[in-house]
């Protein structure tokens, strides 16, 4: 895959190219519409080959002739390797532990890792009412790592505490008496670079950088004292091969891409 980077993307393809190589050695995948779809839809192509996809609607071994618009697409279905039943879905392949990565997006999300994808603002009378968990929650609960992919980096998403805690990362859940199964959320992609944590009792840190920006923005659009690493590189902007897949192979219909 040529290295070559180009200087002509949008904020998606660069979101979708950076999240992908998040998934270099990833087995199985539990994918988010969105974003996420989009980059593990490109991984697929690049990184992580023989990644298997499994979707909220049972898909599992997805292999779609095109990106689905919805979870409940029809084209999901085509080539893929299993289609279960929802108690299957979450009985067997989520709460018996065979997720690798949790792939989700997210309107809000606090400094470990908690997601807010219910409302904005006061529950009782929101500014904004937002889809709501989904399976986002078992999601979190049960597989080993969780990464976030934000279209946005800024105090209204990147927040001190949450209007509404829709999944629960497992520091919330060690303060209620459960046990975790998974480390909750790793990491985050955002149009401002990466953020990581190692598991349960660590917070969010800064650990990488698009071109061009600095430690301090990234503190200034973030609501809370965020840390940085010692040691900070910039991530490689997309190449030329990424963006064309992306294009033409992943989503030449421009069902994500923005």
């Amino acid at each position: 895959m040529s290295a070559a980077p180009s200087r002509e993307f949008t904020p998606s393809e660069l979101l979708a190219v950076v999240a992908s190589r998040e998934l270099a050695g990833s087995s199985t995948v539990f994918a988010g519409i969105g974003l996420p779809t989009l980059a593990v839809s490109l991984a697929q192509r690049t990184v992580a080959p023989d990644v298997e996809i499994v979707y909220e609607s049972g898909v599992c071994g997805a292999h779609p002739a095109q990106l689905p618009e919805t979870i409940a697409d029809s084209v999901l279905i085509t080539d893929s390797e299993a289609v279960l039943p929802m108690t299957a879905l979450f009985g067997y392949v989520l709460q018996g532990g065979r997720i690798d990565v949790g792939f989700l997006g997210a309107a809000q999300i606090d400094r470990f890792g908690n997601l807010n994808s219910s409302v904005i603002g006061d529950w009782r009378a929101p500014d904004v009412r937002l889809p709501g968990s989904g399976g986002a929650m078992e999601v979190m609960a049960n597989s080993r790592e969780v990464f976030v992919v934000m279209r946005r980096h800024d105090p209204r998403s990147f927040v001190a505490e949450l209007d509404f805690c829709t999944s629960p990362g497992p520091d919330r859940a060690l303060a209620d008496g459960i046990r975790p199964r998974g480390a909750g959320v790793t990491r985050v992609i955002t149009e401002l670079g990466v953020l990581a944590r190692d598991g349960v009792g660590e917070e969010l840190r800064l650990v990488a950088v698009h071109p061009g920006i600095t430690a301090q923005q990234v503190r200034e659009a973030t609501g809370w004292p965020l840390r940085v690493a010692d040691e900070l590189p910039t991530i490689a902007p997309p190449g030329a091969e990424e963006l064309r897949l992306l294009r033409e192979d992943v989503d030449p219909q421009r069902v994500y891409l923005r």
